[in-house]
């Protein structure tokens, strides 16, 4: 397989809201009847769990999508690493789009990312119709036979079968002996980093480091003797343009 024709790719998202009390009424009333769901322990709350409000497209936005590309020659391979983060989504969504339609739309290419078919792959093409962003052909699965979607998901692989057991990104690259990628925030503190801290740019450095976390463990599943020797980020788009270079 061409490598070059992987996109790999992770996604950030938050509640809609800073608070559940900041969210319009109806906004709470459907919120309440998802809550019902959510609510296990005695302490739990309408407002304690509207913290998980972001993994839910309804009830979520996205505000960064990092992807990366393997960049392969004789010498070495680099990840190109290029971030789509801020506050509007439905800017951050169209340049996303953008990329997509322009550069990965034929059969061969592929996306790929950990847990990927059950949640950043539909939550993009769901918030995409939210917004009203026609949604690329490569992500947009309607009527397609199961051969025909381009989706690679690391977790699925992983599991060669067994469909029991929920396998983190984080575990998976430990078991591998690779380094862990969160090491700064997690994605519980996503939120708190967004609608508190108002700190995109660390939300930004989190989500490329699980793309280069997430190329490594694809590169260990197919059992590639590529090594990645670096990780170039050249571009983060949006809101504020953004130059860095990551020592692996």
């Amino acid at each position: 397989m061409d490598l070059s024709k992987i996109l790999f790719l992770d996604i950030e998202t938050v509640s809609q809201y800073p608070a559940f009390e900041e969210a319009p009424k109806t906004h709470q009333d459907l919120w309440e009847l998802k809550a019902n769901f959510l609510m296990k322990e005695e302490e739990d709350s309408v407002d304690s769990v509207y913290e998980r409000a972001g993994i839910y497209a309804e009830f979520g936005k996205i505000v960064c999508i990092s992807v990366g590309f393997i960049n392969q020659n004789v010498a070495q391979a680099d990840l190109r690493v290029k971030s789509f983060s801020g506050k509007d989504e439905k800017q951050l969504l169209e340049s996303f789009a953008g990329l997509l339609d322009s550069h990965y739309n034929s059969p061969d290419h592929l996306l790929c990312a950990h847990n990927g078919k059950e949640f950043d792959f539909p939550y993009i093409a769901r918030r995409m119709i939210i917004n009203g962003v026609k949604i690329p052909k490569i992500l947009n699965i309607m009527g397609k036979k199961p051969w025909e979607v381009g989706h690679l998901d690391t977790m699925q692989m992983w599991k060669f079968g067994d469909f029991k057991n929920y396998t983190s990104l984080k575990l998976l690259a430990h078991s591998f002996g690779i380094p862990s990628p969160k090491d700064d925030i997690d994605g519980s503190d996503v939120g708190r980093v967004f609608w508190e801290e108002d700190d995109l740019d660390r939300i930004v450095t989190y989500c490329e480091k699980d793309v280069l976390t997430l190329a490594k463990v694809y590169l260990k599943l197919v059992q590639s003797h590529i090594e990645l020797d670096r990780t170039l980020n050249y571009d983060v788009v949006v809101v504020k343009v953004i130059s860095r270079t990551f020592s692996i």
